[in-house]
């Protein structure tokens, strides 16, 4: 059931406007971590860093490089299937993609502050605030939501198959 009088093609074309963004919030945020990584390398203190702290960071930097090639992805594809009567798959694949880059920022978000607070406090505290950090991104991301959608209005219908959840 349609409430919006759209047509599926209306639909879709909302559908990849609101998920543009939401990416343009979270790439932001993407870009800014990625550039406190890159200029971390070239401070005094990085020499001291032992071999697992260097590890976080690598792998954190990578991490963040990931989310943002996932970020800009939806804007990638429209490039390639622009007129190309595509704009369904264009939906499908952006939202995967989008999902699949908060799941990385989560873990790029997590190697950062594990790395911080291990160089501050110690690595049992940078361990500790970084498991903290990975559980409420997925509370707040995975949990939250989840919750929601079960106690939205119409989410029993949706679970029976005649609701669509667009």
């Amino acid at each position: 059931m349609n409430h919006r009088r759209e047509t599926p093609l209306e639909r879709d074309d909302r559908n990849f406007t609101e998920l543009l963004q939401e990416v343009r919030v979270v790439q932001t945020g993407v870009q800014i971590l990625f550039a406190f990584l890159l200029t971390l390398a070239f401070t005094q203190r990085f020499a001291d860093l032992d071999r697992v702290q260097r590890g976080t960071y690598v792998t954190t930097l990578l991490l963040a490089v990931v989310a943002a090639i996932l970020f800009t992805a939806p804007a990638a594809l429209h490039r390639a299937l622009f007129r190309k009567g595509a704009k369904r798959m264009l939906v499908d694949a952006s939202s995967r993609l989008a999902a699949i880059g908060l799941a990385v920022l989560a873990l790029a978000l997590t190697g950062a502050v594990l790395l911080v607070v291990d160089v501050v406090l110690g690595r049992a505290a940078g361990i500790a605030v970084a498991a903290g950090v990975l559980v409420l991104c997925a509370a707040v991301w995975v949990l939250l939501p989840l919750g929601m959608r079960r106690r939205a209005p119409g989410a029993g219908a949706r679970a029976a198959g005649r609701v669509p959840e667009r």
